[in-house]
């Protein structure tokens, strides 16, 4: 009875900074960008920079910092955006690109592959809540 409080006590724990990690997160916007991927201004033409799952983001220029935000990692969900695009993950990304539009039309450009991970629709413009980790 006592190991069934200690796990139940601990699994809550887990539960409560998992879901407060994200509280004091900054708060910007996200649209998808599709291949071709490289060359990125972070390493060139190297395939080996694209993280698991490809789950990468091009930033933009408040977020690049001088290209000092190459391989940052950032916590990212979404938030609201039009027509109720967002699903309920909470993704890691890895900063590969400095935004190849002009003007940027967003904090992230993510890949095809992030943005399905927490939206439903391809197209949608998001507000989302991200940290750096």
């Amino acid at each position: 009875m006592v190991l069934q409080a200690t796990t139940m006590a601990l699994l809550l724990v887990v539960f409560f900074f998992t879901h407060i990690s994200m509280a004091r997160g900054d708060i910007g916007t996200a649209t998808a960008y599709g291949p071709p991927y490289l060359p990125t201004l972070c390493n060139g033409n190297r395939v080996d920079q694209f993280p698991p799952g490809n789950l990468f983001v091009a930033v933009n220029e408040g977020l690049w910092d001088n290209g000092a935000a190459c391989g940052r990692r950032y916590r990212l969900r979404c938030l609201s955006g039009r027509n109720h695009p967002c699903k309920t993950d909470i993704i890691e990304v890895q900063v590969v690109n400095f935004c190849p539009k002009s003007p940027c039309p967003s904090s992230f450009l993510m890949s095809k592959e992030a943005f399905a991970a927490i939206s439903r629709l391809p197209n949608a413009r998001l507000n989302v809540e991200y940290i750096e980790i």
